[in-house]
Formats: structure tokens, C-alpha cells, sequence
């Protein structure tokens, strides 16, 4: 069974070496879908009885390793060395410096790592991550798998 919840957050980047309008700083309202994989809870009495997750646990989960990290930060590439270091010059600026270049696709990767981590199997019914969507606009998206 596959089960996926969207949050959605804000975030600038900067695709430094880019050839067109994605070079300079800007910012999106990306959105995040999260699928797993897993069995139904089948144990009866059991407060997910008949889920594969509770959808506000997926949501507590992605939020307190990622979403709330990433949300209203700007993404930037560790190798961006200008602007890591005028970001570290804004008292209190909420930077995330990623070993990559924040492009949609490095960035979905880079959310299927951190959250694959995040979602174990504590139920004992097989959950895996399994997919995470990334949309940088309503009309692009990347997929990470598994």
C-alpha cells in the first residue's frame, strides 16, 4: 500500500552557473509530497489500526527533519562562496548550505536522504520511503525513488 502527504514551504536559491533568470537570487513556493510504502496496521485496538502511518505523523516526521529547516530559508551551495558569505553576514539570516547545487532535482535528493532516515519501521509493517515529489513550480516537479 502507498500513502503520500504534501506539505508546501518557502525557500530562495540560486543556480549560480545557470544561463538564464536562475543564476540570480529568487525564491519559490515549493510543495513536497511524501509517499511510503508499507502494510496495514492490522493489530486490533491500535491507534493506526488500519493505516499504513497516520498522515499527521508523516507530517510531524517531515516537518521536524526537514520542512521546518528548509521553510523560509535560502538554499545555497556550499561552493557559492559570494553569497554563503553575504548570508552570513545578515545578523540572523535562516541559511541552509547544502553540499549541492539547489536545483529541484539535487534538492528532491537530498529531501529522500534526509527523510529516508526519518521514517523506520516501528510498526513492523514493512514501512519504507518510497517517493519524494518535488515541485518548484505548480508546472515542474522532480521525483526521487527508491
Amino acid at each position: 500500500m502507498l500513502i503520500t502527504r504534501r506539505l508546501e514551504f518557502d525557500a530562495g536559491h540560486r543556480i549560480p552557473n545557470h544561463t538564464s533568470q536562475c543564476r540570480h537570487l529568487h525564491g519559490h513556493r515549493y510543495a513536497i509530497e511524501i509517499t511510503l510504502a508499507g502494510e496495514i496496521i492490522r493489530t486490533e485496538g491500535a491507534a493506526d489500526q488500519g493505516m499504513v502511518m497516520d498522515f499527521s505523523d508523516v507530517k510531524r516526521i517531515a516537518s521536524r527533519v526537514l520542512v521546518d529547516q528548509w521553510d523560509h530559508a535560502f538554499l545555497v551551495y556550499q561552493g557559492d562562496r559570494a553569497v554563503v558569505e553575504f548570508l552570513a553576514s545578515l545578523p540572523g539570516h535562516k541559511t541552509v548550505v547544502l553540499p549541492v547545487v539547489p536545483t529541484a532535482e539535487n534538492l528532491a535528493d537530498e529531501a529522500f536522504r534526509i527523510l529516508d532516515a526519518a521514517y523506520v519501521d516501528t510498526f513492523g509493517n514493512q514501512l519504507r520511503l518510497q517517493r519524494v515529489r518535488l515541485y518548484e513550480t505548480p508546472n515542474n516537479w522532480v521525483d526521487a525513488m527508491r
